[in-house]
């Protein structure tokens, strides 16, 4: 659980994420695109006050059929879930606060 720096390999299907209990964060994007790269320090320091949420980094492109469901259309694509549905979303993250508080509406505080 918590923040994850690396690829999901293999992608999940839509089946099973649509599965997934409790909250989840899939993080759409690739290791080459420069807003994905600016965004990671972001996500580090927003998943940390969040170690309870399972973090789903997927790489996407022509052919993956996960993003296209989700109707990605920019990277990175943060989609915000609790219990397999989409709670809310974050197109190109660039500040700590928006990202607290997606992940507070999916991991509230206890």
């Amino acid at each position: 659980m918590g923040f994850s720096a690396r690829f999901t390999d293999p992608e999940p299907g839509r089946t099973q994420v649509d599965a997934l209990t409790g909250p989840v964060v899939l993080e759409f994007g690739t290791g080459w695109c420069s807003f994905c790269r600016a965004a990671q320090p972001l996500l580090a320091a927003s998943f940390a006050d969040h170690p309870g949420v399972c973090h789903l980094k997927v790489e996407d492109g022509s052919g993956r059929r996960l993003g296209r469901s989700f109707g990605v259309k920019l990277w990175p694509t943060l989609v915000f879930l609790r219990d397999g549905g989409e709670v809310t979303r974050l197109v190109r993250p660039d500040n700590v606060a928006a990202l607290a508080h997606a992940l507070a509406a999916i991991d509230p505080p206890a």
